[in-house]
């Protein structure tokens, strides 16, 4: 019997768990499409943006990850449309056919209309972005390390942070402490002149789907490491080096880091009843994409309305991505044993952020813990998924010599040739 070709477009948690669940079944042929040729750990893309670990800690290679995986193959491009009626999809590296497609491209910054944001500000959703940031954090302390013109120099160091979820308050508790612990050991001719680093959102809460518990905790840490917090408060335009709110203030930065929101990464060719709220694919309680018979969606692209816990819809989290990239692959099994598919469900395993050294938010289903422990907690989860062994070990040991130095050497300026923004 002929193998059935899936091809999976994206190679995030969802992807990769489905690729992983189906590796080694001789029935299946297995092609996993993805822009970057590598798989990375988005949790941690705030460590990298901060100098704090290298990005070899949260990267693996696909064909290295596959190498040992006879029925999987690797395709280097960036998917371009569905030609559902042929059962191909096209790349810009060519075309693909297929018996089942998956889609698991995640998600894209959402500017929400607002040009001058998007073409000013720094997004976080990639190594690239993390990178670039790295990059701009500093070159502008270099440039106001220089300059002697007091009005410049706040510029270059203030900072703001739009969106006050997980990312946004990682990032602001990881550079109040590089203000603190590192800035004026490196930049002793700036003693007297310091930036201000704040965090817009507009919800009234800080980490807004997470506990009270949670949500207190983060904005007590976070304002005790300076961070000026300011909630109910939207960025309306950042144009000449200004942040202009919903309120009216006025916030005088060279970078504007948005972490804002997010919008599914565009589909072309599926049946325009098939596309929902910020651009999610629709999809059944089999991830069977409406208006399909052979083309799934997974992960944080898809919106699904039949789990009774989450009527509408589900957070757009690794452990959903995880869990329903499994899921399908026994689905897809069952489905070539002309067995019952099995409706998806999620498992909430709880959810964390991490504030400040030492110092972070975990909530489990049944508690809430917080401070140190919750610390360690956040450190041990986040090394788990992390792909390959050696991966684990590295980012453990730059994480406990970072730790007890205060004083990470990465901070190292290696791509100003291209910085555009």
């Amino acid at each position: 019997m002929q193998a059935k070709k899936i091809v999976i477009v994206g190679g995030g948690f969802a992807g990769v768990n489905l690729a992983k669940q189906l590796s080694g079944n001789s029935e299946f042929q297995i092609i996993l499409v993805d822009k970057n040729n590598y798989h990375f750990f988005p949790p941690l893309l705030y460590q990298v943006a901060t100098a704090f670990i290298e990005t070899s800690n949260i990267t693996y290679p696909y064909r290295k990850m596959f190498q040992a995986k006879k029925n999987i193959r690797f395709h280097y491009g960036t998917f371009l449309k569905v030609n559902a009626a042929e059962n191909t999809i096209d790349t810009d590296t060519g075309s693909l056919r297929y018996d089942y497609l998956v889609l698991a491209m995640g998600t894209e910054t959402n500017y929400f209309g607002m040009e001058n944001v998007k073409a000013n500000a720094l997004p976080m959703k990639s190594i690239d972005d993390a990178l670039h940031l790295r990059n701009r954090i500093l070159l502008n302390m270099e440039k106001a390390a220089q300059t002697e013109n007091e009005a410049e120099r706040l510029k270059l160091t203030n900072i703001v942070i739009a969106g006050g979820g997980p990312t946004g308050v990682e990032l602001a508790g990881m550079i109040a402490e590089m203000g603190t612990k590192i800035m004026s050991k490196d930049y002793p001719e700036m003693q007297e002149s310091k930036g201000k680093i704040y965090l817009v959102n507009s919800p009234a809460n800080l980490l807004n789907v997470m506990s009270v518990s949670s949500q207190q905790e983060a904005k007590k840490t976070l304002e005790k490491l300076g961070v000026i917090i300011k909630l109910n408060a939207a960025v309306k335009d950042y144009k000449e080096q200004q942040v202009h709110l919903s309120d009216g203030e006025v916030l005088d930065t060279s970078l504007l880091i948005w972490t804002s929101g997010v919008v599914a990464r565009e589909v072309k060719g599926l049946p325009d009843n098939s596309i929902g709220k910020a651009r999610r694919v629709l999809v059944n309680e089999y991830n069977l994409v409406h208006g399909t018979n052979n083309v799934f969606a997974i992960g944080d692209m898809c919106l699904q309305f039949e789990d009774k816990n989450y009527p509408q819809g589900h957070p757009q989290l690794a452990q959903v991505a995880i869990q329903q990239g499994k899921l399908l692959a026994q689905n897809i099994k069952n489905i070539s044993a002309s067995k019952p598919m099995k409706k998806f469900q999620y498992n909430d395993k709880g959810s964390m952020a991490i504030i400040s050294k030492y110092n972070a938010v975990v909530d489990f289903p049944k508690f809430f813990l917080s401070g140190y422990f919750a610390w360690l907690t956040w450190l041990f989860i986040h090394l788990i998924p992390i792909a390959g062994f050696r991966n684990k070990v590295k980012i453990f040991y730059n994480w406990c010599a970072a730790m007890a130095t205060n004083d990470p050497t990465l901070r190292v300026i290696i791509r100003p040739q291209v910085e555009k923004k």
